[in-house]
């Protein structure tokens, strides 16, 4: 990083610095066991003159991970989105640590919620420490603001970026990078987490990572709510998941009960069969084949015959 761009982040951590203690913030006590982080009451939202959310209800407790699951289009990012105030309701509420969600300033509201978005962008070649330090931002001015490099420290080894703390951000792999943008998530330490997709970029190891680190956060009292594709993942990791579909819920509860053969089918309109691990009794999501080089549907796998149909 060049001298200027350095004294260029000065500056802003600088007059972040300064607004953030101009505006007096109250440090939220940690939720105890099973509270209410967020509440979500006929929740409507319009995008673009369509209906991406249908009137829905949805609670986020302390010490659970909640995830969101459902074919693309259902309305799973936009939940998130609306549960972290970045997108305005239509008509219903979001209440978040019992105030609706509109209600916040923004630094009080980063001090409740930390969201991490399906990617990540910086315009600065910031390098990989300062990018986890930014999630220490909200707390400046306050007490707990004296753990900070504590809790960058924490973050970076628990996503396992420490040994690239000095690279740029912007010379990191795209499974980097999300590994990044997940410790300063962490780094801020706020008790909701809103994590939209974080193991979208990431190989076998570092998506079990991922999960793992989830169930650690709830295991310390935190709410995790978290955006995933992986059937397998949401079932071995998730205390609870919601299922979407057409922008409503179709279902709400722990894996075990609402993995359903029929349901799953229906929703994400492939058949599939819901199996119990041999071990651990976890649901398995197996869609359903007709074997060989025959596809579902009686269509000939063109990548199978070599060539495309």
């Amino acid at each position: 990083m060049s001298v200027r761009q350095r004294s260029g982040l000065a500056a802003l951590r600088l007059r972040l610095r300064l607004r953030l203690r101009r505006n007096k913030r109250t440090v939220p006590a940690r939720p105890a066991p099973g509270a209410p982080l967020a509440e979500v009451t006929d929740l409507r939202v319009r995008l673009g003159g369509r209906e991406v959310l249908a009137g829905l209800g949805l609670t986020v407790r302390a010490g659970e991970v909640l995830a969101l699951v459902g074919p693309n289009g259902a309305g799973k990012s936009t939940l998130l989105a609306a549960l972290s105030g970045d997108l305005p309701a239509t008509s219903g509420e979001v209440r978040l640590d019992g105030r609706p969600v509109a209600g916040w300033p923004a630094p009080e509201l980063a001090l409740r919620r930390a969201v991490l978005p399906q990617s990540a962008e910086l315009a600065f070649p910031f390098p990989v420490e300062d990018v986890v330090r930014m999630g220490r931002a909200p707390w400046a001015g306050t007490g707990p603001a004296d753990r900070d490099e504590e809790a960058v420290a924490a973050a970076m080894a628990a996503t396992e970026v420490t040994g690239f703390a000095a690279r740029p951000f912007s010379g990191l792999s795209g499974g980097e990078r999300a590994r990044v943008a997940l410790a300063r998530v962490l780094a801020q330490g706020a008790p909701l987490l809103l994590l939209d997709e974080p193991t979208a970029a990431l190989d076998l190891r570092h998506q079990e990572l991922v999960l793992r680190i989830c169930r650690e956060r709830a295991a310390a009292g935190d709410g995790v709510v978290v955006v995933l594709h992986d059937l397998g993942l949401a079932a071995a990791y998730a205390d609870r998941v919601a299922v979407l579909h057409d922008g409503r819920i179709a279902v709400d509860g722990p894996p075990a009960e609402v993995f359903e053969d029929g349901l799953l089918s229906r929703v994400y309109r492939q058949p599939v069969e819901v199996l119990p691990h041999p071990r651990t009794g976890a649901p398995l999501v197996v869609p359903v084949r007709d074997g060989g080089p025959e596809q579902p549907g009686g269509k000939h796998s063109a990548v199978r015959s070599g060539h495309w149909a």
